[in-house]
């Protein structure tokens, strides 16, 4: 009997511990999805400011180009 109980605590044990494990897992499977989120804005964000600067550099070339006419 004492065997019996040591085998059902054991088990409990591990069913625990598995749960704790699918859920860091799925915890860092979200901490992943937002980082690749927070990537992507990030990407997009310096695609806008690129393309500011871009435009920014045109019109100060063409107010040069006119101030030299």
């Amino acid at each position: 009997m004492h065997r019996h109980l040591q085998f059902l605590a054991t088990l409990a044990c591990l069913l625990g511990l598995s749960a704790c494990g699918a859920e860091v897992a799925g915890t860092a499977a979200a901490v992943g999805k937002l980082q690749a989120t927070q990537a992507e804005k990030a990407r997009a964000d310096q695609a806008r400011i690129l393309e500011g600067l871009k435009q920014a550099d045109q019109a100060a070339a063409a107010r040069a180009a006119s101030a030299g006419e």
